[in-house]
């Protein structure tokens, strides 16, 4: 498949993209299609590595966003990961200028407890 041009771009979490790919799995099995490897192994990976729901991954995203120094990308690595210490934490924002304070840490890893399964 060649792209001529992007006509869109949305930040996803994979519990997202994991609903979004069940759809198209859904689709191709009522059109009697064939499911590529890739289609196979991008479902496989998603529902591996979901730790959520489509809906509550995106609520958790936006509670991230209303924390201080938290970009949308960072915040959709945090819900995709679910991190459970600050070290974990400190690796998503390794590359970025700053460094988050013990109490910053805390505070986003409290969310994260509050949006486990």
């Amino acid at each position: 498949m060649i792209v001529k041009k992007v006509l869109d771009e949305e930040l996803l979490t994979l519990p997202e993209v994991r609903g979004i790919l069940h759809q198209i799995l859904e689709e191709r099995v009522n059109n009697e299609e064939e499911l590529g490897y890739e289609l196979r192994k991008a479902i496989n990976h998603a529902d591996m590595f979901s730790r959520t729901s489509a809906e509550k991954a995106r609520e958790f995203v936006n509670k991230l966003l209303e924390v201080e120094k938290m970009k949308p990308e960072i915040a959709i690595r945090i819900v995709d990961t679910m991190p459970l210490s600050r070290d974990e934490l400190r690796t998503l924002y390794a590359k970025e200028r700053y460094t988050l304070s013990d109490e910053e840490l805390d505070t986003i890893l409290e969310l994260v407890m509050d949006y486990m399964e």
